[in-house]
Order: C-alpha cells, then sequence, then structure tokens
C-alpha cells in the first residue's frame, strides 16, 4: 500500500518545490526592486509561497505519522522559531546606523536619525519638519547581500525537494534512470509492526484510502454530507484559538519595542531592541524542550498548559507594568508558552478529526488571518489609547483563547466516535 500512495504527494511535493525556489528568488530579486509597487507584488508572492509551504507541510506530517505527528510538527516548528531567530542576525552586520543616502548634509542627517527614530515612536508623532534628512544622492547601503545570502541558504531546500522527487521518479523527463530511495520491502518495515495489520485491512479497501490521493479532497462538498454540528464545531474553535495564540505572537512581537521606549518604562533603545529577539529566542528554545515533552504530554494537557501561561503571563505583566525587569522576564515566560500551541493544537485537532488533514488547512488559515489582523487591531488601538493598552489587548486575547479552548474540549466530549470498521470521515 505505501508504495501505491507515493504517487499522492506528487501534487505536494511539486508545490513545495515551487514554493520554496520562489522565496529563493524573491530574495535575490528584493535589492533590485526600485518601485514600491513592484515590491508589494514581490513580497504577496513570498507571501503565498510560505503560506503554501506552511499549510503542505503541516498536512502532510499529520497524514503521514497521524498519532506520532504531534513529535514531528514540533520538530517542524522548533525550525520555523529557529528561523525567524536567525534571520535578524544574518541582517544584522549589513544594516547602517547613518543615512543610506550620501549628500552635502549627510553629516547633520545621521545625527538627526536617532531624534526622527524617537519622534516617530509615541502614539502622536512629533513635528518632523525641523530635521534634515536628504532623499537624492549617491545611495550606499550593504543590506542587499542580506536578501542575496538568505536567497542562497534557502536554495538547498527545492534542491533537495527535487532531488526526492527524482529519486522517487516523479519527475517526468527523468524517470528512467533513477532508483527509489527505500525499495517496497524496506517501506514496509519502516511502519510500526501494530500498524501492519491496518496496512492489509486498507490494502482489501483500496477505495477508503482514494481521500488520500487528491490533495484537496477535504475541500470537496460531499465529504461535508451528514456531518454533525461538532464537526464543524471543532474545525471552527480551534482555529479560533490559533486566531488569538498566533495573533499574540504577531502583536507582541511587532509592538513590544514600541510599549518599552515609553512611559512610564522608557527603556534605552538599544536594550529595548533586544526584547524582540528575547521573545523569538524562547519560542525556539520552548519548541526543543516541546519534541521530548510532546512524547510524554497528551497535546490537548500542552494547549491547556499553554493557554493558561500566556494568561496567567499577561495578568503579572499588567500587575508588574512600571517593572522594566519583570517585562524581559514576562517577554521569556510568554515565548515559553506561545512556543509549542500550534503544534500541539493541530495534533490534538487532527487527533479529533482522525487525522484526515482537513484541520490542517483550517487552522493554518485561521492562524495566519489572526497573525495579520490583529498586528493591525492592536496598533491601531496603540496609536489611539496610548501604550498601556498594548497589554490590555493581549490579557483579551488571552481570556478569549481560553474560552476558546473550553469550547473545543466540550465539543470534543461530544463528538462522536467512529463505529469500528467504519470510515471517521463523513459519509456521503
Amino acid at each position: 500500500l505505501l508504495p501505491s500512495l507515493l504517487p499522492s504527494f506528487l501534487p505536494s511535493l511539486l508545490a513545495l518545490f515551487a514554493s520554496s525556489l520562489a522565496i529563493s528568488l524573491v530574495f535575490a530579486i528584493i535589492p533590485l526592486c526600485h518601485n514600491v509597487v513592484v515590491l508589494a507584488v514581490v513580497m504577496a508572492v513570498a507571501g503565498l509561497a510560505m503560506g503554501c509551504i506552511d499549510t503542505i507541510s503541516n498536512m502532510q506530517l499529520v497524514k503521514i505519522y497521524q498519532k506520532d505527528s504531534a513529535i514531528f510538527l514540533q520538530a517542524l516548528h522548533f525550525f520555523v522559531g529557529f528561523g525567524a531567530l536567525l534571520s535578524p542576525l544574518i541582517a544584522d552586520p549589513f544594516l547602517s546606523d547613518t543615512n543610506c543616502i550620501l549628500s552635502n548634509g549627510t553629516a547633520n542627517a545621521s545625527s538627526n536619525l536617532p531624534h526622527i527614530r524617537k519622534s516617530l515612536l509615541p502614539h502622536h508623532p512629533g513635528n518632523l519638519s525641523r530635521y534634515d534628512l536628504p532623499m537624492k544622492g549617491m545611495v550606499v547601503t550593504r543590506v542587499s547581500y542580506a536578501f542575496w545570502i538568505m536567497a542562497l541558504i534557502n536554495l538547498p531546500v527545492p534542491i533537495a525537494v527535487f532531488f526526492l522527487l527524482y529519486k522517487e521518479r516523479m519527475v517526468p523527463c527523468f524517470n528512467g534512470s533513477s532508483h527509489p530511495l527505500l525499495s517496497a520491502d524496506e517501506l514496509a518495515l519502516e511502519t510500526r509492526p501494530g500498524d501492519k495489520d491496518e496496512l492489509s485491512t486498507s490494502a482489501q479497501r483500496p477505495h477508503t484510502a482514494a481521500g488520500h490521493e487528491d490533495l484537496f479532497s477535504c475541500c470537496q462538498s460531499k465529504n461535508f454530507r451528514g456531518a454533525s454540528f461538532t464537526y464543524f464545531a471543532v474545525h471552527i474553535t480551534g482555529a479560533l484559538v490559533l486566531f488569538m495564540t498566533d495573533g499574540i505572537v504577531g502583536e507582541y512581537s511587532g509592538f513590544v519595542y514600541s510599549y518599552a521606549v515609553e512611559e512610564p518604562l522608557a527603556v534605552v533603545h538599544k536594550v529595548a531592541g533586544y526584547l524582540p529577539s528575547l521573545f523569538w529566542g524562547f519560542i525556539t528554545l520552548g519548541r526543543l524542550i516541546s519534541i521530548p515533552v510532546s512524547y510524554r504530554m497528551k497535546p490537548a494537557t500542552m494547549v491547556f498548559i499553554n493557554v493558561v501561561g500566556v494568561l496567567i503571563t499577561f495578568l503579572l505583566l499588567l500587575i508588574f507594568s512600571s517593572s522594566v525587569v519583570f517585562l524581559f522576564v514576562g517577554t521569556a515566560s510568554l515565548g515559553l508558552f506561545l512556543s509549542s500551541t500550534f503544534p500541539s493544537m493541530l495534533a490534538y485537532t487532527e487527533d479529533i478529526l482522525q487525522y484526515k488533514g482537513c484541520a490542517t488547512t483550517v487552522l493554518v488559515t485561521g492562524a495566519g488571518i489572526g497573525e495579520m489582523v490583529l498586528q493591525l487591531l492592536v496598533g491601531s488601538i496603540i496609536h489611539d489609547r496610548g501604550s498601556y493598552s498594548f497589554l490590555v489587548c493581549g490579557m483579551i486575547f488571552g481570556c478569549l483563547a481560553f474560552t476558546f479552548y473550553a469550547l473545543l474540549v466540550f465539543f470534543h466530549r461530544i463528538y462522536p466516535k467512529p463505529s469500528p470498521g467504519k470510515s471517521p470521515s463523513p459519509e456521503p
């Protein structure tokens, strides 16, 4: 059965190859964009490619490893966090503290940059007309090298995917001379002993496995016929939990610097700049720790610890809002609790829905929308209400995440268990 399923991964592998190659091309093209419209189009292509990679990689891990997917999802998202932590470090040596445009007033302009940055940070910007910042002249910057380095670092990914396609004889023009990485016998040995009975049963029911061979099978209307209310409720509440938690990740990493440099904390700009790095560093550390923990702990328990930890951390940040030390402690704590929420929620929801992969698409979409919408919402609130509203918003989002998680657990309790010998997915 396993060798017969290999062609079902062809659309996913082709999409991964095209998306990862597009990201390398985008990073190489960005320094050459001299028009903001062209840059916006290029960045939109990058976002589309990253969304494809995110959805496909999570969905295929769930389908392949099923009950063991929690460990692999934690490992996947560890590398996501590691990349988010590493990329600013690669770009940092190429960033300039002075103006990148040379003119007769370059010296004065360079000294004015700190004042301009400080004037832009409060929620009511100051008068910038008194500062001289030349906009015409010879551009001198090395930031292009950072984008080209990232393009080169990413290039082995599409090469590796293409190599996998080639070795599994999935490339039409190169399928004559290659040999599969694993033969049919070796693939059978890779499965767990307990799965052999399932494989033999599945082999006798070839039509029931057909749903796995279509990448968009979960989007077909026939799969929703006869579905219970709880089937949709699990999808919606799971997506809403990630809408809130991933939204918190986006808004906290995006605005913690602005919150720190304003009153009452008034942290020095260079010190405040460490807060986003600290946040992403502990997200990466938390995901690394979660890999062995997920082997012993159920995903539902991990999600519960995460949402409660986020709620308590925001409550303490509000109580000690005038403490710079606790801001750093709270940032690290928040990173730890948010680190494994996404992969644990995917594993938990797919476990409820019998690992069909459909929930993964809904959850990834909900998380992406939350990360985008909540940043816009919090940014506008901070602009109108001041920096303290940053923590208040986080507390509200944390309460909503806990509420949606409680609803998800309730719907899990009443979700109908599949009968033995029947397909767990809704029947047409």
